[in-house]
């Protein structure tokens, strides 16, 4: 149970119920239920959308929705996807681009970058048909915390101290299948055979911004770890609506 508060804790904006800092392991296994944490916010964020709808056009209630996501998640991985953007593009050596991404300060490539992930974002869940929204959230949440989880077991880390070094060296393969079979079952609830064609995209992108990360960075770090959810949510949005338009 404390490595799923954990996942929650360090994740959303769930109530502390643990009030101490979680040690390496704890949040080594925590990882595995990323995906559990996504679960949970997708029903969460259909919730909403759902009560919004009923009172509202749609595009006010794809705000709301959105507003929600943000808020539910900190501000976590859409800051993690601005300081990548900053990190990758503002940088001319791997050093420069990893002092640049633990720069608190955002600059021109992030805040670009966030602004057209939110618009895209927005205009999916605007555009997605209403029978297909429930399916497009849940989805989106879910994988989008279970990409991020494949990554950091598989590549590096760049840093030597910090959180992620600790959480990355104490995931094992035990998390990895923990946090698959969670998505794969959530895959097939939602969508399923589809599903898992949309885990195979999403362990694509997730694989696709890790492999371009490691051109310019020695290792993976937590703002890239935030960036491959950011990605996977987007994408998979945008996805629904070619394949269910409103």
């Amino acid at each position: 149970m404390t490595s799923i508060i954990a996942a929650f804790q360090f994740l959303t904006i769930f109530p502390t119920l643990i009030k101490r800092m979680f040690t390496s392991q704890e949040m080594g296994r925590a990882v595995g239920w990323f995906p559990l944490v996504g679960v949970a916010l997708g029903f969460a964020l259909f919730g909403v959308n759902y009560a919004a709808r009923l009172i509202f056009p749609q595009t006010v209630a794809a705000a709301l929705t959105l507003f929600a996501w943000i808020a539910f998640t900190r501000f976590f991985h859409l800051d993690g996807f601005m300081d990548t953007l900053d990190g990758l593009f503002g940088g001319w050596t791997p050093e420069r681009r990893l002092e640049i991404m633990k720069d608190s300060r955002m600059g021109a490539f992030g805040t670009i970058g966030g602004i057209l992930v939110l618009l895209t974002k927005y205009a999916a869940l605007s555009e997605i048909h209403t029978s297909s929204m429930f399916s497009a959230i849940l989805l989106a949440t879910t994988l989008g915390r279970w990409a991020s989880p494949l990554v950091i077991y598989a590549f590096p880390y760049a840093r030597e101290d910090g959180l992620g070094i600790e959480m990355k060296r104490n995931v094992t393969f035990r998390e990895i299948i923990i946090a698959t079979l969670t998505a794969g079952l959530t895959a097939w609830f939602a969508y399923g055979w589809l599903g898992f064609a949309f885990m195979l995209g999403a362990a694509l992108i997730g694989f696709l911004a890790a492999r371009y990360a490691m051109r310019l960075l020695p290792g993976l770090t937590g703002d890239i770890y935030g960036t491959v959810t950011t990605l996977v949510e987007m994408l998979t949005l945008t996805a629904f609506t070619a394949i269910h338009p409103s």
